[in-house]
């Protein structure tokens, strides 16, 4: 079983940097009036709030969590919003927190200080009738427990508070959740396990799929964010799971594994899910929760910037709330006339489009185009050229790099899901670590980026030139480590290759084999005489999704050889929808 192959290590307490005001353990109920202002940095409440702190909530198992509960004041009965995550309810106000804020150039004044990182706050939501509960999940700072990470424990847990919530002589009976990254993933775990009073979700940005999203993605051991999510987030009294233990002991994917993939087809409340092209951690992971989830009143916004200035964005809050009064208050608000889709195209010159309208995504039009790679020309062609010409890089060489061009002579947009299908050998060694990117160029070959944040600013240049890739958009990447090329067929779709990674197939001296690579879905608009660069490396082209984390080193030796044209006919499929 899954829980006899996990790994524990001790847990830590709660660092200075990560304890806000709110942080000790001081059970009670108190009334925060009217002008409230937990510190002159944060915004003041507009209402009186009611504030039950650490309320202890047993679980199944006899766990003790416990909670703090915002809500209005009064007698009026409420639906209640869930922001369920490790990190600590009452780090609003901390050094951690702010600086976050600090970095992507949000200022503090943008919430109360009373919402935990990534969550809903209060404030606004107590306001417009809502309460909102963080919990310090199992394991995390005074509750009971070992804590888990991204794993169907976490939508058991979550399913008990929420029965307990709903039978609050406050609450009206109906619970959402909201929240971004770990709330998102938290909520395809929690929804699956399908507790009654739980009548919406809004997954903002996360994986969901530990292993192909954040531990092995491509079959690469990338554990970077994996460890600084394990040792600077899940801080407690007892124990927590060593995921990086795990990733060591259990490369392949097993019932470990399997246990950290939320039941999607269990999924049937309202959701509405919210995505981005350039989060290299969150975007495959929401895309493929708004694909495989089984609710049918499913709504997807995917947005041009990163996901905090979104997340709190007034505009977007509205539009939420809109959601939820429909959904958790039974309000007639013609919700339902929202479009099933409304997706960003970037441009990367300051003309982006949002919110376009469509019923699906894909949208409609959006045709699976391929685009073959020309060895002899380093083109890419609309006809696979005849010849058999292979190209080849030493990894140990500068370039360890081959790259393939197009121009596009009139406006074209590229809307959905790329992939690369290959044709590949390797020379001297048995295995090759390949990364792909697609990139636009402008009309004289100068490649186009865009940052994702309101901070503009020199440091920012610095953490991007290589690495922090939320932050900063470069293009539509993928990798794969040839040696787990093995597709599963039930999960795979002709735009979206999925890898079964419960197998090694090593490469022979000679062996040419066709790999497919999925590439994060993208929306970019080419104007005449621009172009598209398609590149394939032994190294890591986009450095690290964050700043101040190793970057990962693709295992490789010898000469990576790609096979063009004739009987190997590589190419890069695209979604071509013409304007």
């Amino acid at each position: 079983m899954s829980d006899t192959q996990k790994v524990y290590t001790p847990s830590t307490p709660l660092p200075p940097a990560r304890t806000g005001l709110l942080t000790a353990f001081e059970p009670g109920t108190r009334t925060l009036e009217k002008g409230f202002q937990i510190a002159p940095q944060f915004r003041p409440i507009p209402v009186d709030i009611v504030f039950e702190k650490d309320v202890a909530v047993q679980l199944r198992d006899g766990v003790t969590i416990y909670v703090d509960v915002f809500r209005p004041a009064g007698s009026e009965k409420v639906p209640v919003i869930v922001a369920w995550s490790p990190y600590g309810k009452g780090q609003g106000t901390s050094v951690s927190v702010m600086g976050v804020f600090g970095l992507v150039g949000l200022n503090n004044n943008v919430v109360s200080g009373l919402a935990k990182f990534e969550a809903p706050d209060p404030a606004y939501w107590c306001a417009n009738g809502y309460a909102i509960c963080n919990p310090d999940i199992r394991g995390c700072v005074d509750s009971e427990g070992n804590s888990v990470l991204w794993d169907r424990q976490d939508g058991r847990d979550c399913h008990d508070l929420i029965n307990w919530l709903a039978e609050q002589s406050w609450c009206s009976g109906n619970v959402g959740m909201s929240g971004t990254s770990y709330l998102a993933v938290s909520q395809w775990f929690t929804a699956a396990e399908q507790p009654a009073a739980l009548k919406a979700i809004n997954p903002w940005e996360g994986v969901s799929d530990v292993y192909r999203d954040l531990v092995l993605r491509g079959g690469m051991p990338d554990l970077a964010f994996a460890g600084l999510l394990q040792n600077g987030s899940f801080f407690g009294k007892n124990n927590k799971e060593d995921i990086l233990a795990e990733a060591a002991r259990y490369p392949l994917m097993n019932e470990l594994w399997e246990n950290k993939i939320p039941e999607f087809e269990r999924i049937n409340v309202p959701a509405y899910i919210v995505a981005s092209y350039s989060n290299t951690l969150h975007t495959a992971g929401t895309f493929r929760g708004w694909r495989r989830i089984a609710s049918h009143d499913k709504w997807l916004r995917i947005h041009n910037t990163q996901e905090w200035p979104d997340y709190y964005d007034e505009a977007n809050v509205e539009d939420l709330r809109r959601f939820f009064d429909r959904y958790l208050k039974g309000q007639a608000n013609d919700w339902e006339s929202t479009p099933r889709v409304r997706y960003a195209v970037h441009d990367f010159e300051g003309g982006d489009q949002v919110n376009v309208a469509a019923e699906e995504f894909p949208p409609q039009g959006a045709v699976s185009t391929r685009f073959y790679l020309d060895g002899r020309s380093r083109m890419l062609t609309s006809d696979a050229p005849a010849a058999d010409v292979a190209v080849s890089y030493g990894v140990a060489n500068n370039p360890n790099a081959v790259s393939f061009i197009t121009r596009f002579d009139q406006v074209t947009e590229l809307v959905g899901y790329p992939k690369a299908h290959l044709w590949v050998e390797a020379k001297g060694a048995d295995d090759m670590d390949l990364f792909v990117l697609v990139q636009k160029l402008d009309a004289y070959g100068t490649p186009l980026q865009q940052f994702t944040t309101p901070n503009h600013s020199a440091m920012i240049h610095d953490l991007t030139d290589h690495g922090a890739t939320i932050l900063r958009y470069k293009g539509s990447d993928g990798r794969l480590r040839v040696s787990a090329r093995h597709l599963d067929k039930a999960l795979s779709s002709v735009d979206v290759p999925a890898h079964s990674f419960d197998r090694v197939e090593k490469l022979a001296p000679g062996e040419i084999v066709d790999v497919e690579i999925d590439l994060l879905p993208l929306g970019i608009k080419f104007y005449p005489g621009e172009q598209l660069r398609f590149v394939i490396s032994s190294r890591n082209l986009m450095g690290t999704m964050m700043p101040g984390i190793a970057e990962y080193t693709g295992a490789n030796s010898g000469e990576h050889v790609i096979h063009t044209g004739g009987e190997h006919a590589s190419y890069l499929q695209l979604p071509v929808k013409l304007s």
